[in-house]
């Protein structure tokens, strides 16, 4: 009994030794040695996890019989039995094919990697190029390292500063479905123009944390049925980090020389030239980020990010060498609406108090009295440039088991972001019905602000029930911001008028919730997996008015009169004057008579209303829409044969302002030899008009040349649209079919080429501006302003072929990667289809105006068709780089305006803009384990596109649809982990 009781004593000391918690430190290495970073490792069975730091070290606690699984990008995965041990070293070899890490995007079924999906997807390692990428932001990081994909960054057009809308393969912004973590992203509230031809709502991506993103898939083929509405261009899903037990950060400092190119050889003048070359450094930025995850006992991680980014402006002007005084304020003939003198040239005055009589001749002049005032045509001009803007977001990534079978998951994040933007022509104080010399001695330059916040959480639990997988969730996504004018004022109100201005706010959100089942057979051929879902999404779109003065119409110029039969005679007795000076006489040159006193007016001065620059939203504009979407699906995909895979898809949404609409998918890869394989697919798309699409409507002051006028795009609910004929808008149908190979050679280059069509009906436009003499119905409404609408403006579609060739070789003491990837592409508009519309236009003349030439020419030739990207690192112990060069092809821009050119022939002024090549760098060497400094820049050779020719150069002294207007880029940043 004695000897039994002390066995078991034993066994189960043995037991306990064997299961008791330890902490377990390890390095991980390449074959030849190199220490590895950024090794995912996993205790088997479990979420728990840590990474490995800069000299490739790791700590974890785990039980002393448990099993770790390291996994890194390029190598093959590796089990490791812990047997007690304290202290491991680890070897990964490199993996038998490329990027071999698994891919959620695409598929419900068991993963697979970027070689064997039956559509092309990128695969881009957030976690591991960051630290050598000059770029800051997920978007720039993604136009970057995939050729397909872009974002848009305004130079400086009103509201579209405040968000860079991503794009693929050259459709709109809301044509590309962005998902987190295989969930729903919301898009922004604003509507904003795009490179693409209109008007669209994207996803602000500024708000997605680089530094809480493992990679990022971006699937490039149409996946309406797959994933529901907008998904027409492809879908790009962000996974979130997992890993705990680590903190890292990171602090960047950067900016741009801001070194003008040589303009020597253009049309632009000697002397402004000079003043385009004093510059001065600008677009001083600083980001701190930090990211730490934490386990729990029972299994699990929190994973938490905080960022907070800073970024002054950068000023690229053009300078036009209009007049900024003219002869009446130069002259001080200006007078108010009684006809009292304005002095406007008080230095005039002094001069010819003194006597001075060159002096008075001299300050008579635009350029005497800029002079005097210490100002050049420099300070009048109009800017470009990215905005100024600051960032802060928190974002997390959180799960734990429920049971063995279940865990709950949630993530989400929280931002703020305010950005001011130069966005308006310089209002000079030669602009009369736009001006105040009390407020505004030389004019101003409007600028418009944006304040945004952002919130997106998602809660959900997945798991297994029985033999089937299910996943249940709700995403919850909202955005608001609102705008304001600042260096603006309302002319109509004068003196009385505030500078800054609330325009108004807008906010989108949008629910979902998603409940999924799928279920392995792998008894059916070699394995099949079904999956089912439903879906109920809810919407809502909301514009609030501003305050009232950045939408009034003033008084300021309207005169009463004081008695009956009183004649409008100034203080001098001749008659008063207009704004041009001109004397309010009638048809014979007699005064103007106000027959009944305090009752009579008239417009003496008709100074323009509204906030400058950008109307305030007012109440006519104000919105409150809602929409509901439900939706089904059923999945398949079918392994027929080891070498042939088989997958389709159906799907069915009701939209409660759209109706019924469905779709599917069929695609399939087959392996023709062990390193070939042909796949291709076939899909329709649907895409419903947004919420933002159907409700926005905005008056706006825009300049053909220097001449401003003043619209409004009304929407299709509108009493101006009912009378010109205008209908309503109706979906975007999609067809897309796709055709590529993928394979191996040499086994060491991993190779994809894709060829695509894809084709849409009612694709959604804007209209040029219509005026009552065009569309007399239109007068009551619109009077002398201009009115433009959102149509389904015709049929588009877009082809090409990508190729992606990534290649990974050890080269003396380091390992080497290398990518190449590239895209040719051809956009076609198809032709407007125009309805009867109430006009007196002519049927070109209306085909014209429906869809414009410089939308079609925007949507055919407005970004690279060509677009190449080449990328090598170099890792060599405790040194890593990076070497980007990227190839933006030609660009040809399209003008609505016939005019007479700068040789005297008359056309359109088009103008194509050559190929542009630009390259990154980033160098980083890690001092220890915890520390690491990495300088660099984007676009390091400076270089700049081709400037605009003169009769398009309004606002814009550079095209902006390449590499950008900001020129060279240097930066410097810190890597630091405890």
């Amino acid at each position: 009994m004695k000897k039994a009781l002390i066995l078991s004593l034993a066994l189960f000391s043995m037991l306990a030794m064997n299961a008791q918690q330890i902490t377990v430190s390890g390095i991980v290495t390449d074959e030849v040695g190199t220490p590895l970073p950024g090794v995912n490792v996993v205790i088997k069975g479990t979420t728990k996890g840590s990474i490995s730091d800069f000299d490739g070290n790791f700590s974890i606690d785990a039980e002393s019989d448990a099993v770790l699984l390291l996994s890194s990008l390029g190598y093959a995965n590796k089990e490791i039995l812990i047997g007690g041990r304290t202290n491991i070293t680890v070897t990964l070899p490199e993996a038998a094919e490329m990027l071999t890490e698994t891919i959620v995007i695409g598929s419900r079924s068991k993963g697979r990697t970027k070689l064997e999906t039956t559509a092309p997807v990128d695969v881009i390692s957030i976690k591991e190029q960051a630290i050598n990428m000059p770029q800051m932001d997920l978007a720039q990081m993604l136009v970057a390292s995939a050729p397909s994909f872009s974002a848009f960054r305004s130079q400086g057009g009103d509201l579209s500063s405040a968000v860079d809308p991503p794009t693929l393969r050259g459709l709109a912004p809301n044509q590309m479905l962005v998902l987190v973590n295989g969930k729903r992203r919301h898009t922004s509230a604003l509507l904003a123009g795009s490179q693409t031809g209109s008007a669209a709502n994207a996803t602000d991506m500024s708000f997605i944390v680089p530094d809480a993103i493992d990679r990022v898939e971006i699937l490039r083929d149409g996946a309406s049925a797959q994933y529901g509405s907008d998904a027409i261009a492809g879908v790009m899903n962000v996974v979130l980090k997992k890993g705990t037990g680590e903190f890292t950060g990171n602090f960047t400092v950067g900016g741009f020389p801001n070194s003008a190119p040589d303009l020597s050889g253009t049309d632009v003048s000697v002397e402004n030239q000079a003043l385009l070359k004093d510059t001065e450094p600008d677009g001083i930025n600083y980001q701190l980020a930090g990211n730490y995850g934490v386990s729990f006992e029972e299994g699990g991680y929190l994973n938490l990010t905080g960022l907070y980014r800073q970024a002054e402006a950068t000023v690229r002007p053009n300078i036009s060498n209009a007049t900024p005084y003219g002869d009446a304020y130069l002259n001080n003939e200006r007078t108010d609406a009684q006809g009292n003198i304005i002095i406007t040239n008080p230095e005039l005055v002094a001069a010819q108090a003194s006597g001075n009589t060159a002096l008075a001749d001299e300050l008579r002049t635009d350029a005497g009295l800029s002079d005097a005032r210490g100002l050049t045509a420099k300070d009048f001009s109009s800017y470009a440039g990215t905005a100024a803007s600051n960032l802060g977001v928190v974002a997390y990534n959180l799960a734990f088991p429920i049971n063995e079978d279940i865990q709950f998951y949630s993530f989400g994040d929280f931002g703020y972001k305010y950005t001011a933007g130069y966005s308006c022509f310089y209002r000079r104080a030669a602009q009369a019905d736009r001006a105040n010399f009390d407020l505004f001695p030389n004019g101003f330059r409007p600028q418009i602000a944006s304040t945004q916040t952002n919130i997106a959480f998602t809660g959900g639990i997945d798991g297994t029930l029985g033999d089937f997988n299910f996943d249940f969730s709700n995403t919850f996504g909202r955005n608001k911001m609102n705008y304001d004018m600042f260096n603006t004022f309302n002319a109509s109100l004068q003196s009385a008028s505030p500078t800054t201005m609330d325009l108004g706010t807008h906010s989108f959100y949008q629910n979902t919730t998603n409940f999924d089942v799928s279920k392995y057979f792998d008894d059916v051929l070699l394995g099949l997996n079904v999956a089912i879902g439903v879906e109920l999404r809810v919407e809502n779109y909301q514009i609030e008015a501003g305050q009232p003065e950045s939408y009034a119409i003033g008084d300021a110029g309207i005169y009463t009169a004081t008695t009956d039969n009183e004649a409008l005679l100034g203080p001098d007795g001749f008659p008063l004057e207009d704004l041009n000076s001109e004397p309010i006489v009638n048809a014979d040159g007699s005064p103007v008579v106000l027959p009944y006193g305090e009752a009579s007016t008239n417009i003496n001065k008709f100074y323009s209303p509204n906030c400058q620059c950008f109307r305030g939203f007012a109440p006519e504009n104000e919105a409150n829409e809602f929409r509901s979407v439900t939706a089904a699906y059923l999945d398949a995909e079918l392994d027929v044969t080891e070498k042939w895979l088989l997958t389709g898809a159906v799907r069915t949404e009701n939209y409660s302002d759209f109706g019924d609409v469905f779709t599917g998918k069929i695609a399939t890869r087959y392996s023709i030899l062990d390193n070939f394989a042909l796949r291709g697919s076939l899909s329709t798309g649907f895409r419903a008009p947004s919420l933002q699409e159907l409700n926005y409507s905005h008056t706006f002051t825009f300049f053909v040349g220097l001449d401003p006028f003043d619209g409004t795009l009304y929407p299709n609910t509108s009493s101006a649209a009912r009378a010109i004929g205008i209908e309503a808008l109706k979906q975007e149908q999609s067809t897309n079919l796709s055709i590529g190979f993928t394979t191996r050679l040499f086994n060491k280059i991993d190779l994809t080429v894709d060829a695509y069509k894809i084709d849409i009906k009612d694709r959604i436009f804007e209209t040029d501006n219509f005026d009552a003499s065009e569309a007399p119905a239109l007068a009551p409404i619109i009077g002398s302003g201009l009115a433009s609408f959102r149509i389904n403006g015709g049929d588009i579609s877009t082809k090409g072929v990508e190729i992606v060739a990534n290649y990974r070789e050890k080269v003396g003491e380091g390992m080497l990667g290398l990518t190449l990837s590239g895209v040719f592409r051809e956009n076609t508009f198809e032709g407007a289809s125009v309805p009867d519309l109430n006009t007196v236009l002519s049927d070109e003349e209306l085909e014209t105006k429906y869809v414009n030439r410089s939308s079609i020419g925007q949507f055919e030739t407005g970004t690279p068709n060509t677009t190449f990207i080449g990328s090598g690192t170099y890792t060599w112990g405790k040194w890593s780089g990076m070497l980007r060069g990227s190839y933006f092809g030609e660009v040809t821009s399209l003008s609505n305006n016939f005019i007479t050119l700068s040789d005297g022939s008359e056309g359109y002024p088009d103008q194509t803009f050559s190929a542009q090549f630009v390259t990154d760098i980033g160098v980083t060497h890690n001092f220890t384990d915890k520390l690491a400094l990495t300088v660099g820049g984007n676009n390091i050779f400076n270089k700049y596109p081709d400037i605009l020719r003169s009769e398009q150069r309004g606002f814009y002294l550079y095209s902006n649809y390449q590499q950008g207007s900001n020129g060279a880029y240097y930066f410097a940043r810190l890597t630091f982990g405890f």
